[in-house]
């Protein structure tokens, strides 16, 4: 299915939207030591960042593994972002899959805590490049 710009648009604001709510509940209870919760946030905050720049992008991706495919292709080896944001990314993915699936360990501050400026930053990158594919397309 072709997307209208408008129609693109509108979801790209959406999910940027999404993502600083996402990231804001996970800050929002570190004080309550609630890690899992935090990963799952923290990820799901780059996630929505990172398809509304797909969807910018023309893009159209149906699952996490394939979002991911799809950023480390169209964005990180063309350069138009960091390898560090795709590493990143993909750490997010993988913090937020443990914390939610396994059943032998517990997340920590440690873990979690060295991912919350680096997702603020990520989020604010794919951000600002979302809107500039959106606004090449007016």
């Amino acid at each position: 299915m072709s997307l209208s710009a408008e129609e693109r648009k509108a979801i790209v604001t959406f999910r940027i939207e999404k993502a600083f709510r996402a990231y804001n509940e996970a800050v929002g209870v570190i004080g309550n030591k609630y890690w899992e919760t935090i990963a799952n946030r923290l990820y799901y905050a780059a996630y929505n960042a990172v398809s509304a720049l797909l969807v910018a992008n023309g893009d159209t991706v149906h699952t996490h593994s394939g979002v991911i495919h799809l950023f480390g292709l169209h964005f990180i080896q063309e350069k138009r972002m960091s390898a560090d944001m795709g590493r990143l990314y993909h750490n997010l993915f993988t913090l937020r899959q443990t914390g939610d699936y396994d059943d032998t360990y517990g997340l920590s501050a440690e873990d979690v805590m060295p991912y919350v400026e680096p997702t603020k930053l990520l989020i604010n990158q794919v951000a600002e490049l979302a809107k500039q594919l959106i606004d090449k397309q007016e």
